[in-house]
């Protein structure tokens, strides 16, 4: 039987935002559950992050940066989790191994973890995703799906896991993860997670050295923002072959089609978009690459491509202190939101 394709979301802020007052109505103004809303137009799964030792609610990135991080430690993770599963969806968990987001700018090492040595820190690693999923084990809730780690191109857990500063010792990291994931969870799938599919000078480098030195995973996930691409490429004013590339084919299902096509081949792995966004004044458009990049990772041969995750629809721009503009959703009202039209590409590409 083939694997069911993940129509997913990613629902971080939704347990911050509850707390804070906001609420979400339907077309009809009625009430209803944020999560909930997701399935009616099409999501079949879930997406939700881990912190370490999350110490507060919101975070500064950087000088002009705040960003709200969402409730994220494994308790409150768990009790979305279970709202979740009461729907019959499937659940992804993403591990960040950092007190807040990771990702390409930024991989933290966790302040508890600060003053550890690499043995140490390869222990913690395995331990803290260990800890985590037996919590869920014991409250019989099982993930599909785990990230060890989080757009992890140029390594994690700066510096002690940075690519270009210690390539092996990055994958013995990522390896203890994978192996604490399996132990608990032998059927679940563990995600490898790039930032910009698009970008091969973003993903190749970690890829090889990931698997020439005998980095363990099932699935390659990939964060695909054409929005941001576009944004990085005007304030920088580059001008290489590959931009000139990246930017004609910003948004191109034939061009996601062959970026993914060519990871599997090259690293023989399943693949997926583990998030995808667009701008939130752009519904159509956001709508329509949504439909597009789903249909990219659906159709492509042998059922190599697993799934897609739309990151964080449940918000508007205006709801937030970065401003974030990728959400789906539109403020109607005061602590008031309603989903955009952009997740009812889930329910086209179902029905085809």
């Amino acid at each position: 039987m083939a694997e069911k394709f993940a129509y997913g979301v990613d629902l971080g802020w939704v347990s911050q935002l509850e707390q804070m007052g906001y609420r979400w109505i339907d077309e009809s103004g009625n009430r209803t559950d944020p999560i909930l809303a997701c399935k009616n137009m099409g999501a079949n799964a879930v997406r939700l992050r881990l912190f370490v030792n999350q110490k507060e609610d919101f975070w500064q990135k950087n000088e002009n940066e705040r960003c709200m991080l969402g409730f994220c430690d494994m308790y409150r993770v768990l009790e979305m989790a279970g709202r979740v599963k009461s729907l019959g969806m499937d659940l992804m968990l993403d591990f960040h191994y950092s007190d807040h987001f990771a990702d390409p700018e930024i991989q933290d090492i966790p302040e508890a973890w600060k003053d550890d040595d690499d043995q140490k820190l390869t222990e913690r690693v395995y331990d803290h995703t260990r800890e985590v999923l037996l919590l869920f084990r014991e409250n019989k809730i099982e993930p599909k799906w785990v990230q060890v780690g989080n757009e992890i191109n140029f390594g994690m857990m700066w510096p002690k896991g940075h690519l270009d500063a210690a390539p092996k010792q990055l994958v013995c990291f990522l390896n203890a993860g994978y192996d604490a994931v399996k132990e608990v969870f032998p059927a679940c799938q563990v995600i490898t997670h790039m930032a910009m599919v698009n970008r091969e000078a973003w993903c190749v480098p970690f890829l090889d050295n990931f698997f020439t030195n005998g980095g363990k995973t099932d699935i390659i996930g990939f964060s695909y923002y054409p929005y941001w691409v576009l944004k990085q490429i005007e304030a920088e004013d580059l001008g290489d072959e590959e931009t000139v590339r990246v930017r004609e084919a910003s948004g191109s299902k034939a061009a996601l089609s062959g970026w993914l096509s060519a990871y599997e081949r090259k690293y023989g792995k399943p693949v997926m978009i583990v998030e995808i966004g667009g701008d939130d004044e752009d519904e159509e458009g956001t709508c329509q690459l949504l439909r597009r990049s789903s249909e990219a990772v659906r159709e492509l041969p042998e059922g190599r491509g697993l799934g897609i995750f739309y990151w964080e629809p449940e918000v508007s721009r205006s709801v937030l202190p970065d401003a974030y503009p990728l959400g789906a959703a539109r403020q109607v009202d005061v602590y008031t939101l309603q989903y955009t039209k952009v997740l009812t590409a889930y329910n086209a590409c179902c029905s085809q």
